[in-house]
């Protein structure tokens, strides 16, 4: 046989192989993966999920922030995130940008897997029960569904410096953040819905501060509500903690409220401002701040994509006994 034709030979065997035996995918999740193995699955995310909302309010946006963070770094959404840091490496979630991850989405990890644990053991990987708690409080707070496909593993690498640069900041240009979505095969429409999650939640005055406080320019923000924020935000050198609502008009509820916000210059950060200002998201903005169900068609579509990016299945991944420790 030539050399070329050796070349062509492998060539089409190797592409035969991987057309025949894909790579492993969400192709191998189910929507009923835990039927057999833990029927008790569903229930105890949906009870754990309920008693931790309703105990502590703003776990919902916490949660969904959570997921976002997790799923959209480079190995997808395999509970990295959840990994705490070893004397030896310093994990995702202590990155600068992940420390203002807000404790209860971690707590009601936490809650879940021992519930979990103690009625199927060795059963549920973390990466499922953060994607499944994540879709059910969406749905409390009044969101759209999304379907959960279930059988991820977790995994097992989580390094600080895999964070720089694939998660959005307040203070980024829109064009850089824009890039991180598209980068992970979102559409700039698609970007914009999962930014309509700002309608929940807190943003901390030091993530918007220098827009609020520099005298030369209103920066978008309509003058009432920058001196509202200036004043409620005052004291936020001395007290790091001080926050306030993405959406004050309905804070705690799931709509699309924060979109018809943004026209009046009712946002708090940078970037809901231009999503507004700028040629390539206003339309988006617009047509979801005129309707919500197709604010929350896209919304749903685009939470499924993100939970399949990056996949674990089979021996690609573990699952964990504790979320914030390999085995």
């Amino acid at each position: 046989m030539s050399p070329s034709s050796f070349t062509l030979f492998f060539t089409t065997l190797t592409f035969s192989f991987l057309f025949f035996f894909p790579t492993p995918s969400h192709s191998r999740l189910t929507l009923d993966f835990y039927k057999d193995t833990c029927p008790q699955f569903t229930k105890i995310i949906q009870d754990t999920v309920t008693s931790k909302q309703i105990s502590t309010p703003t776990t919902a946006a916490a949660t969904i922030r959570l997921f976002l963070h997790d799923c959209l770094l480079p190995n997808g959404c395999d509970a990295s995130i959840l990994l705490s840091s070893t004397p030896f490496s310093s994990a995702e979630r202590d990155n600068d940008i992940n420390l203002s991850l807000p404790g209860d989405a971690f707590d009601l990890v936490v809650r879940a897997k021992t519930a979990l644990e103690l009625a199927c053991p060795n059963t549920v990987s973390c990466s499922d029960i953060l994607a499944a708690s994540t879709r059910d409080l969406l749905v409390m707070l009044g969101g759209p569904t999304f379907p959960v496909f279930l059988g991820r593993r977790d995994g097992t690498l989580s390094t600080s410096s895999s964070v720089t640069n694939h998660l959005p900041k307040p203070d980024m240009p829109l064009t850089t953040i824009i890039n991180i979505f598209t980068q992970r095969g979102f559409s700039v429409e698609e970007f914009v819905a999962l930014t309509g999650a700002h309608t929940v939640g807190l943003s901390h005055c030091s993530e918007f501060s220098n827009n609020i406080f520099n005298n030369s320019s209103n920066n978008g923000y309509n003058p009432r509500f920058a001196q509202a924020l200036h004043k409620a935000c005052a004291n936020y050198k001395k007290d790091p903690t001080l926050s306030v609502f993405n959406d004050i008009m309905t804070p705690g509820k799931f709509d699309n409220v924060y979109f018809q916000n943004l026209p009046k210059g009712l946002g708090v950060l940078r970037s809901d401002h231009e999503l507004y200002s700028d040629y390539r998201t206003r339309p988006f903005v617009e047509k979801f701040a005129a309707d919500q169900n197709e604010f929350f068609k896209v919304f749903a579509k685009s939470m499924e994509k993100l939970s399949l990016l990056g996949v674990k299945t089979g021996r690609r991944g573990e699952i964990r006994r504790r979320c914030d420790q390999i085995n």
